[in-house]
């Protein structure tokens, strides 16, 4: 004969609440082995601890709930598995963003190097004849947008026969960063006219005086750079209106591990006597 507990006494045993208990009743995540017809009382068998025990454990791990239950109603060890292998994959991605998001507060926090600045330079860039992709996109998009659009880039150049002259790199609007939502434009430079094909379009990267700083690291930790680089502006009055710019000397088609990337954040600046003769970066 099956051993039934009340619910109070499955709350007790389980350490879920009994609002809990009825809410996964509710949305049929973990029923109740029998339910009175007349008063609706609910009672447990006490077969069902173990699984609750496991609901528990998953939603400490942050499993949504529809992801718990296709675990529970898998149809076999294999897709059970794969289930919770990939809710745990999703965990370890996550405590490595926390991880370096703590490291990043650690750096903030102390004192900033004295060299900072040393790392800046200003130089001229000439102007590049380039194949090119433009669009209006989110920034929370932004980093996913450009590696599909220098990817769709490369394979073009390549497939036209033509040669990369310089290292691919991005024009960005000032709403992307104000509004979160403007205009971007990664180009790669190229040794000759690219024809249209699908959004790949031909253009004249123009020549600018840049202030530039080198960011070694994921997209993700890019803000450090951006506001060493517009303090070292600001201090020295060269700032002119125009779109920033990076370039990507290290990135996702040299090797798939993000702290070995270099970006190249530049800052449209005025001709000083520091900066160097107009040539193209690269």
């Amino acid at each position: 004969m099956s051993s039934y507990l009340s619910i109070g006494d499955f709350s007790r045993a389980t350490h879920m609440t009994v609002k809990t208990l009825r809410h996964y009743h509710e949305i049929g995540l973990l029923e109740p082995a029998d339910v009175d017809p007349r008063t609706g009382y609910r009672r447990y068998a006490a077969d069902q601890i173990p699984t609750a025990q496991v609901v528990r454990r998953f939603r400490d791990l942050g499993m949504p709930l529809e992801e718990i239950r296709a675990v529970l109603t898998a149809p076999d060890m294999e897709s059970r598995n794969r289930q919770i292998t990939a809710h745990l994959s999703r965990l370890e991605e996550q405590l490595g963003r926390t991880r370096r998001a703590i490291a990043t507060l650690r750096d903030l926090l102390a004192p900033p190097p004295s060299a900072a600045a040393a790392a800046i330079g200003v130089r001229g860039v000439g102007a590049v004849r380039a194949a090119g992709v433009s669009e209006t996109v989110d920034a929370e998009d932004c980093a996913a947008w450009c590696q599909g659009a220098l990817g769709e880039l490369a394979a073009t150049v390549a497939g036209q026969g033509l040669r990369e002259t310089g290292h691919p790199g991005g024009v960005f609007a000032d709403e992307l960063f104000t509004r979160h939502r403007g205009q971007v434009t990664v180009f790669v430079p190229c040794d000759g006219p690219v024809r249209p094909v699908g959004r790949v379009r031909p253009l004249v990267v123009p020549a600018v005086e840049l202030a530039v700083i080198e960011h070694c690291g994921p997209p993700s930790e890019v803000d450090r750079a951006y506001g060493t680089l517009a303090a070292y502006v600001a201090r020295h009055a060269l700032a002119v209106s125009g779109p920033i710019r990076e370039y990507y000397l290290v990135g996702h088609r040299e090797t798939a591990d993000s702290s070995r990337w270099r970006t190249e954040v530049c800052w449209p600046v005025f001709r000083t006597g520091t900066a160097s003769a107009a040539a193209p970066v690269g």
